[in-house]
């Protein structure tokens, strides 16, 4: 692939390579390239958070963004999460499994988990995970480092740093006059 002009901009089906840092609004970093490298992606591919992603659109190489993403496009509203079914066994005997009514649980790798009940059958009770960060605004930062045009075979990219100048050591003469 050759180097192109980097006036390229990002679309769908692009892959795109970021330095990035999402945190929660006012508090905590949530994921940072400082910690785990660049993150590389295909754009438009649902990988990552849509909210972000609208934001990437028509971003050029070598440009920085910093913005807010509003709760609702972070990670969607409690309506739109999708729903699952649990036998009604993996609950306490006796549990009253009101519509609403939220729990907490351990996940598969010990991580707390939080789910409500949409609707509670004689076997089936039909529950909606909650992600953690619902209902919080992100704070972002992003820079384009690379994109990759699988069509087109054009790839721009930032340039590296320079190499530091090898350093030579060099004396002073004194001035002998």
């Amino acid at each position: 692939m050759g180097l192109d002009s980097p006036a390229m901009e990002i679309k769908r089906g692009e892959k795109v390579r970021l330095e990035y840092e999402i945190k929660v609004k006012g508090g905590e970093v949530i994921e940072s390239s400082k910690k785990s490298g660049a993150i590389v992606y295909e754009h438009g591919a649902g990988k990552m958070l849509p909210g972000l992603e609208k934001r990437l659109e028509g971003m050029a190489i070598g440009t920085e963004q910093r913005g807010v993403i509003p709760a609702a496009e972070a990670f969607g509203t409690e309506e739109t999460l999708p729903t699952s079914e649990l036998p009604r066994g993996a609950f306490p005997k006796g549990e009253v499994l009101e519509p609403g009514r939220a729990f907490e649980a351990k996940g598969p790798q010990g991580q707390p988990v939080t789910f409500k009940v949409v609707k509670a059958g004689d076997d089936k009770v039909t529950v909606r995970f909650l992600h953690p960060l619902m209902g919080k605004d992100l704070e972002f930062w992003v820079k384009v480092l690379m994109i990759d045009d699988p069509q087109s075979r054009k790839r721009a990219a930032v340039a590296p740093p320079p190499h530091p100048v090898d350093m030579v050591d060099a004396e002073l003469e004194e001035d002998k006059r």
